[in-house]
């Protein structure tokens, strides 16, 4: 077996991650793991919901040990192909697992339904009735549940027993004593009927049939499997997502010509074009042209970043403003966008290991129940009982804790949350996500775009002494809406609401300063004070800029104003608070969670926002990247925090899948939707608190759900062992079981939302500028 030349060094510790095939539950994942970390040096942690196991391994430990470790242990592992293949590998396969398991459910199902209906119903039970239902129930109990079959098979060669185990052993018994009723007992004959009785009789029992059990069974435990596996299938998509987002082809100058070819062409030292609204190609030095680049998908702020000669971009960003020519320094695996893609997957490989409810008891009860089916059968031979006898008791000792109600309690109970979680715009991705909201602690919530608008807004209007206010705004949003930034969108936006802006003349934007241009008859100029000062020797009055110095303490943008030789006012944009974030925060509290503030943006704008909606000043964390975001999330649980996380940008993605709990607002980004364990159809940060909460009641019906499914069949256990219950009386308990998990997991259609109908997440700003009219104005985020 030839593996990749990376995984291999010399003077230091290697990691390597390898791909599993053939778990199907998380004890699986256990036994693999507790396998190589028994290799001297090697530590390896194996998550069983993506199918990965993270190896550190030392120098004397050749990767094949590794792989042929795994392989001893009854599966299978592969190494990476290659440093540079970013997309995800198994999404194919997990798709093809699924369409897999959804065939022999929909099959097995149309197969079933006749044969639980001819067994229960004794009107329809017409002259060899047995030999149809026979007929019909073979497919299901050989071909539907075949992937049981094999894993019991697999495990048992290993000396090891799983729930396969069990539900395999279960279909099988019932289905081989039916044989053995119909094919040399009494069942076969003509006219046999299935008489219902509490207790079996040693002269009759060679006359019932347990079909309708074992393709029940099966049938409960594929839609549980299909369920798992279709979740499966959207464990890569957020690196998927994250690909998608750069650039497809890029216009490169060579010998002075501009050529367009595919981005994976350019080498490093090309020098590319890069027109307005086009994505940036690959990470970059800026060697001709001024403009402002969208930036957000790395630091997740609103306000783009002014670029000229000499400055970095990064490769999938967006050039907002004019053209630039661009030298390219990184290309494929070493550009930000691909870094961000290996942060986001080494946070899903880095993630423990989810044990299912089930699988954990599975774990016990499984070795008990073969136990106890052996010794019903034993003691019975030995206290001189018929065999007919001792093998009814066996066979109702394994009907009884066969796991048909198992098989439906968290899938149940997860298709009624997630439904009513949808209708009130939550999204719960799977079962994995329940047990972290029972004890996350500590919820961190990113700034822009979740606690915040994400959008730029006016906040304020400060005109001089003797100006006017809604003229000030009128010549500012004029010359503005000739601008395609964002800035300038958001004051020609609040301009024209008053109604439409005076023709601009003599338009001109001066590279990242700002604008100028004649409006009405002014020769009017918007920008940085700055420019104003150096380059048409303007001062501003010590009014106005206290009026600035004091937005810029709260994070806020101030845009000066002046026409006709003088300093006329400041204009002040911001990403302003959504309203409901506050009581959001309120929430968040009475469910005992404590909340942080991370946001890339400066540490004076995060504590303005902190202080608005009621978060501590020690609990903000400002001006970090994508990697300072995952490192943080690391420190608060390194001090035995869960950690819940709440964004809604790209650069949020490696830290919602690092988190316990990763909740994404579905307004932000596909890539962090993709990588969250909850997703917020709202952009109200309520929606979270909802989130939990719903998320903290599915897993409480689960709970429930599973204690009564072992209750009922745990309570009958010694029942059947004694001899006194009926393998009919088994299969009828364990479908009464069935039907309380799906009754009790009903309840949750009754779960209601914190936020009152209709009420939206609108943000309220008033200002009153140091001097001249008030203005003030409300907005309502979208």
């Amino acid at each position: 077996m030839s593996l990749p030349n990376h995984v291999v060094g010399v003077d230091q510790p290697h990691s390597i991650e390898l791909s599993i095939g053939g778990m199907t539950c998380a004890s699986c994942a256990a036994r693999i793991e507790k396998k190589l970390n028994k290799i001297d040096g090697v530590e390896a942690s194996v998550n069983y919901a993506t199918e990965k196991a993270k190896v550190d391994y030392p120098n004397s430990v050749d990767p094949a040990v590794l792989i042929a470790a795994v392989e001893a242990t009854g599966y299978t592992a592969t190494a990476p192909a290659a440093p540079n293949d970013a997309a995800p590998t198994d999404s194919g396969r997990d798709a093809g697992e699924a369409d897999s398991l959804r065939s022999r459910l929909l099959i097995s199902l149309v197969l079933t339904v006749p044969v639980i209906a001819m067994s229960m119903i004794p009107a329809l039970q017409f002259t060899n009735w047995q030999w149809l239902a026979l007929t019909l129930a073979s497919p299901v109990v050989v071909w539907g549940a075949l992937p049981f079959h094999r894993a019991a098979w697999a495990n048992a060669r290993h000396r090891a027993a799983t729930m396969d185990t069990l539900i395999s052993l279960g279909v099988s018994a019932a289905y081989l004593w039916s044989l053995w009723a119909l094919f040399i007992g009494h069942a076969g004959m003509p006219g046999m009927r299935m008489a219902f009785s509490l207790l079996p009789d040693a002269g009759s029992e060679t006359e019932h049939i347990y079909l309708e059990v074992a393709a029940a069974v099966t049938v409960f435990i594929l839609a549980g499997r299909y369920f798992e596996a279709r979740a499966k299938t959207r464990s890569g998509a957020a690196l998927r997502a994250l690909l998608d987002m750069g650039a497809k082809d890029v216009a490169v100058v060579r010998n002075g010509t501009e050529i367009r070819i595919p981005t994976a062409e350019l080498s490093v030292g090309d020098v590319f074009v890069v027109r307005p609204g086009e994505k940036i190609a690959t990470d970059g030095v800026v060697t001709d042209g001024a403009s402002a680049v969208d930036a957000s998908m790395l630091t997740g702020e609103s306000v783009p970043v002014e670029v000229r000669p000499g400055d970095h971009v990064t490769g999938a960003t967006v050039n907002a403003g004019g053209r630039l020519l661009v030298r390219a320094t990184r290309i494929g695996a070493d550009t930000q966008l691909a870094q961000m893609a290996r942060l986001v997957e080494d946070a899903q490989n880095g993630k423990a290991s989810v044990q299912r409810l089930a699988d954990r008891v599975s774990a016990v009860f499984v070795p008990i129940v073969l136990a106890l089916s052996v010794a019903t059968l034993a003691v019975w031979l030995l206290t001189g009982h018929s065999a007919t006898v001792a093998f009814t008791a066996a066979v109702a000792v394994l009907i009884i804790a066969c796991p048909c109600a198992l098989g439906l309690a968290t899938p149940t109970a997860l298709m009624v949350g997630t439904g009513r979680g949808a209708q009130l715009g939550i999204l719960i991705k799977g079962p994995q996500v329940l047990e972290s909201t029972r004890r996350v602690d500590t919820i961190v919530l990113d700034k822009t775009g979740t606690v915040t608008t994400g959008r730029m807004s006016l906040v304020g209007v400060y005109p001089g002494a003797g100006q006017n206010s809604d003229e000030l705004l009128e010549f500012a949003g004029a010359l503005e809406s000739a601008s395609q930034h964002p800035i300038a969108e958001a004051i020609a936006a609040s301009a024209s609401a008053g109604g439409a802006l005076p023709a601009v003349e003599d338009f001109s934007n001066h590279n990242g300063y700002g604008v100028s241009g004649v409006v009405a008859g002014h020769a009017v100029l918007v920008g940085r004070l700055s420019w104003l000062n150096d380059d048409w020797s303007l001062t501003a009055p010590d009014d106005l800029a206290s009026a600035a110095e004091h937005a810029e303490s709260q994070g806020h943008t101030p845009v000066w104003v002046a026409w006709d030789g003088a300093v006329r006012g400041v204009i002040v944009v911001a990403d302003t608070v959504k309203r409901t974030s506050a009581d959001a925060i309120g929430q968040f509290r009475k469910l005992g969670l404590r909340p942080f503030l991370l946001t890339g943006d400066n540490r004076r704008a995060a504590l303005a926002v902190a202080a608005e909606v009621g978060i501590d000043a020690d609990d903000v964390i400002a001006e970090v990247l994508p990697a300072g975001k995952v490192d943080t999330i690391k420190s608060l649980q390194a001090q035995g925090r869960t950690v819940a996380m709440v964004g809604d940008g790209v650069n949020d993605a490696a830290a919602l899948v690092q988190a316990d709990l990763g909740l994404a607002m579905g307004t932000g980004s596909d890539v962090a939707i993709e990588a969250s364990d909850l997703t917020l159809v709202r952009g109200d940060l309520r929606a979270a608190a909802d989130a939990i909460r719903l998320a903290r009641s599915t897993l409480r019906t689960i709970k429930g759900n599973l204690f009564w499914a072992f209750a009922y069949n745990v309570a009958a256990l010694p029942l059947a062992a004694l001899g006194l219950l009926n393998p009919l009386i088994a299969g009828a308990a364990m479908a009464f079981s069935s039907v309380f998990v799906v009754s009790n997991s009903l309840r949750l259609r009754r779960f209601t939302s914190s936020a009152s109908p209709g009420q939206t997440e609108d943000v309220h700003v008033a200002t009153v500028p140091p001097g001249g009219d008030e203005y003030r104005r409300a907005h309502t985020a979208p």
